[in-house]
C-alpha cells in the first residue's frame, strides 16, 4: 500500500513536507519516497490531508470509566464487565489515533489480557505496555483500585516480581499521595528511599523501565535518586528538581488534563468532594511545573491519565492543547505524543516516526496540526501496526 498526496509530519520535529508516499509492506513502512506514481501497489490518494504518526498516550488507565467516580463504578462492576468495558476502550482509543498506551495499573490484569488479545489481532486497539498493579504503601494512593500494598524494601522486591510474573511491561511505583484516594495528601512522600531503590533495582535487572506516581518535591526527590525513568504528574516540581530531571534524562509525563478535568466538572457533575478539593488546590500548581520542566529542558511526553473523573478514553488532543497552552509550540507536543514518548517508552525502534523499518503504525487528519494541534481530532485514517482500523477518506 502507497499513502500519497498528504503533507507529511515524520514525528522527528523536522518542518512538514509535501510531495512525499509512505510504503507500506507487510505492515512495516518500507520506504519514504517522492511522490510520484507507481506501478505497483494499492495507492490510497490522501487529498491533501496531513499524515502524522499514530499517536501516543503515556498514562492511561483501560479499567477506569472515566466517569464521575471511577472508584466506585470499578467497586460495583463484576471483573468480567471490567475486561469488556477495556475492551471497548482500546478500540475507541485506536479509532481516535492513538495507536500505542502504556496502562499504568489495572484490576487483577484485565488490561494485560487486552493487551495480549490486540497483539494477536483478534480484537481492535493501541499496542499496549501494561504495569500491571501499581506498588504501593499500605493505605497509600491508590491501594483501593489499582494498588498492590508492599512495605519495606523485600516486599518492595516481591511485589515488583509479581507484576514481571503476571506480564509487566513496566512497573509503576506509587512514590507520594494523590487526588484519587481519600485520606491521603499529594503533598506527603509515601514509599521511602530505600524502598524505591529496590523497586527501581528490580525492575532495571528484569530490563523494564520503572514509571512513579509521584506529586510531592520530596518524594520526586527521592525517585531521581533511586533512579526512575519516567516522573508521572510532577505537580510540585521545583526549579532544582526540574534541573535534575534535564541532567539525569528523567522524563515528565505531566497529565495536565487529570486535576483540569475534575475542577471542571466539580461537585455538580458528581465528582467526590476529596478529589475537588484536592484538584482545585493544586491545578495552577501544576501547570507551573510543566512551565518549569519545559524551560529547563526536561524530556516532556504525553499522557493523560485517561479513566479519572471526565477524563475519558480516546482523543489525546485535550492534553495537548493544555501543554501547547502552557508554553508547547504545536509541533513540540506532536512530537511529545510521537517520537519522544516512543523514546521514553523504550520502543523508538519500533514506532513513533514515519521511517523505513518501523511499524505502520499512521493516522491522516484534516487540517495542519503544526498550527493548530486541534486538528489532530479531526481523524480521517487510522492504520496501527499496518492494519486500517478506521477510514473516513
Amino acid at each position: 500500500m502507497i499513502l500519497r498526496g498528504a503533507t507529511l509530519i515524520d514525528g522527528t520535529g523536522a518542518p512538514p513536507v509535501r510531495d512525499r508516499a509512505v510504503v507500506i509492506t507487510d505492515r512495516r513502512i518500507v520506504d519514504v519516497v517522492a511522490d510520484r506514481l507507481p506501478r505497483d501497489g494499492t495507492v490510497l490518494d490522501l487529498g491533501g490531508r496531513t499524515l502524522l504518526p499514530g499517536l501516543i498516550n503515556c498514562h492511561v488507565h483501560l479499567c477506569l470509566a472515566g466517569d464521575a467516580d471511577p472508584s466506585r463504578t470499578l467497586a460495583d462492576e463484576s471483573y468480567a464487565a471490567t475486561v469488556v468495558n477495556a475492551v471497548v476502550r482500546a478500540q475507541r482509543t485506536v479509532e481516535a489515533g492513538v495507536t500505542t498506551v502504556r496502562d499504568l495499573g489495572g484490576r487483577e490484569y484485565a488490561e494485560i489480557a487486552v493487551r495480549d488479545g490486540v497483539r494477536v489481532g483478534r480484537i481492535p486497539g493501541p499496542r499496549i505496555l501494561c504495569a500491571g498493579r501499581a506498588v504501593c504503601i499500605t493505605g497509600g494512593h491508590g491501594w483501593r483500585m489499582l494498588g498492590r500494598q508492599a512495605d519495606g524494601p523485600d516486599d518492595l522486591r516481591r511485589a515488583v516480581r509479581e507484576q514481571l510474573r503476571a506480564g509487566a511491561d513496566v512497573i509503576k511505583l506509587i512514590a507520594t499521595g494523590g487526588v484519587m484516594t481519600p485520606g491521603v495528601d499529594p503533598r506527603a512522600a509515601q514509599l521511602t528511599l530505600e524502598e524505591l531503590r529496590a523497586g527501581v533495582d528490580e525492575a532495571h535487572r528484569a530490563r523494564r523501565r520503572a514509571a512513579a506516581h509521584a506529586m510531592a518535591d520530596e518524594g520526586i526527590a527521592w525517585c531521581l535518586d533511586a533512579g526512575i525513568d519516567t516522573i508521572e504528574h510532577g505537580v510540585f516540581l521545583t526549579e532544582a528538581l526540574a534541573t535534575r530531571m534535564a541532567t539525569q534524562g528523567t522524563a515528565l509525563v505531566a497529565t495536565l488534563i487529570a486535576p483540569h478535568a475534575i475542577v471542571e466538572g466539580g461537585l455538580a457533575a458528581g465528582i467526590p468532594e476529596f478529589a475537588v478539593t484536592k484538584s482545585v488546590a493544586l491545578r495552577e500548581r501544576h501547570l507551573e511545573s510543566f512551565r518549569l520542566a519545559l524551560r529547563a529542558g526536561v524530556t516532556i511526553a504525553a499522557g493523560t491519565d485517561a479513566g479519572t473523573p471526565l477524563n475519558p478514553h480516546g482523543s489525546i488532543v485535550p492534553e495537548l492543547a493544555l501543554m501547547v497552552a502552557a508554553g508547547m509550540a504545536p509541533l513540540q507536543a506532536v512530537r511529545a505524543a510521537t517520537s519522544v514518548a516512543a523514546q521514553v517508552l523504550g520502543i523508538a525502534a519500533e514506532t513513533g516516526s514515519i521511517a523505513p523499518g518501523l511499524a505502520a503504525d499512521l493516522i491522516a487528519v484534516e487540517g495542519d496540526p503544526a498550527t493548530d494541534i486541534k486538528a489532530l481530532d479531526a481523524i480521517r485514517l487510522v492504520v496501527a501496526d499496518g492494519r486500517t482500523v478506521l477510514s473516513r477518506l
